[in-house]
């Protein structure tokens, strides 16, 4: 089965390598900040320089993986990323900081489309979403990994060599690239390169074949953004949950990713992509509302585990849905249209998210995050053709009752 190829097997090794080096740099990233003098408002609003190096390199990096190859475009970004994470602590400056924070995304996004399009083209049909859970998965890991190296290494030394040890990190993973990984792992194993040239359908016809997918993204990217930044908040002001206590949230969200995804992975595969992401969505929507009415620290973690387990969950089989309808030689296009969506979120949930909670308050923030995801479970019903298996499942059927009039 080509799955679980050579190829796939290092893309999962580079993403694992590159999660540690992100989970690392994250981990340590305000409070070098905070250390440099920037202020909260400095602070977050680098992120969104982050996010808009995202945007702008996310379509270049598919034509990039198009006209170069998979390879060529991961070890330049992962150079490039190299060289933004170890000149970050450097910064004293604002331009300078957001700067290397744009070339950070920049780059990073460049790394997420090379891997994604070797993996939807080394996956056969019947297991993308598994093998996209594991994807998700290994960086996860990374980020659990990450942020362990960097509270060892900060006992001994400065927040700035947390970065150096990062960048040193993703250089490895570029080693293991060049030395490994095929030229040709963006195309397809079963094909041959001939049948996968060509320009492939306009930009406007790809995103409308892979909306169902993109909004499921997008509404990730605007939520994920948004919850890390104001449901601390709100737990602390509303529901008076102590400060350090809410230092676990990301773990029990990503605990339950963890746990989950391989399962909802092989639910999408066997039942049919929208169909799951629907039932997670929808379940996801119950556990936000939960917080708007929950009084427990514990039923509260017990929400945000299983929070994670459905929304985060969502974006491999998004992914795997995205590989059924795209054609092969519009992998890398597709990917970054995909990947552009994700960051377009994660730039206009912030300061919406912002806005609202300071005129309304933490609950109507709440309200409306589930009101997203709401509109995300209607598209699914309204866009359920645009799933393979509800076809194939038609098909079946009217095969069926074929039989039965021929009797």
């Amino acid at each position: 089965m080509s799955s679980f190829d050579r190829n796939v097997r290092l893309v999962y090794a580079t993403i694992l390598l590159l999660g540690t080096a992100y989970g690392a740099s994250l981990s340590v990233t305000p409070l070098e900040l905070a250390k440099l003098h920037f202020d909260k408002h400095q602070i977050g609003t680098l992120a969104i320089c982050f996010a808009g190096g995202i945007v702008a390199m996310s379509i270049p990096a598919g034509a990039l993986v198009r006209r170069l190859s998979a390879k060529a475009t991961l070890l330049g970004c992962l150079l490039v990323y190299a060289a933004a994470v170890a000149l970050f602590p450097l910064q004293t400056t604002y331009l300078g900081a957001g700067a290397v924070r744009a070339l950070d995304g920049a780059s990073s996004v460049g790394v997420w489309v090379a891997c994604e399009t070797v993996l939807l083209a080394r996956s056969d049909k019947e297991h993308k979403a598994l093998v996209m859970s594991l994807y998700a998965m290994a960086i996860a890991v990374g980020y659990v990994v990450g942020s362990g190296l960097a509270r060892g290494i900060v006992l001994f030394a400065e927040y700035k060599h947390v970065f150096f040890a990062a960048s040193g990190i993703a250089l490895v993973a570029f080693a293991l690239v060049a030395a490994r990984l095929d030229a040709s792992a963006h195309r397809a194993a079963a094909a041959p390169p001939t049948e996968q040239k060509g320009s492939g359908l306009p930009a406007m016809a790809l995103l409308w074949r892979i909306k169902t997918s993109c909004l499921a993204t997008f509404s990730y990217g605007y939520f994920q953004a948004s919850v890390v930044l104001f449901l601390p908040l709100y737990l602390i002001e509303a529901k008076h949950v102590a400060e350090r206590d809410t230092t676990i949230i990301t773990a029990f969200f990503a605990g339950g990713m963890l746990l989950f995804s391989t399962i909802a992975a092989r639910l999408g595969d066997r039942l049919g992509h929208l169909r799951v992401m629907s039932a997670l969505a929808s379940v996801g929507i119950a556990m936000i509302l939960g917080f708007v009415y929950l009084s427990s620290w514990t039923a509260m973690c017990a929400a945000i585990f299983v929070a994670g387990a459905t929304l985060a969950s969502i974006s491999p089989v998004s992914l795997a849905l995205q590989g059924h309808v795209a054609d092969p030689r519009d992998y890398s296009r597709a990917n970054a249209i995909y990947n552009a969506c994700y960051a377009g979120g994660m730039l206009l949930g912030p300061p919406i998210s912002s806005a609202i909670v300071t005129s309304s308050g933490g609950p109507a923030m709440l309200y409306h995050f589930a009101a997203m995801w709401a509109v995300f479970v209607v598209a699914t019903l309204v866009f359920a053709a645009d799933d393979p298996a509800r076809a194939a499942r038609a098909e079946v059927l009217g095969e069926a009752g074929g039989g039965a009039d021929v009797g």
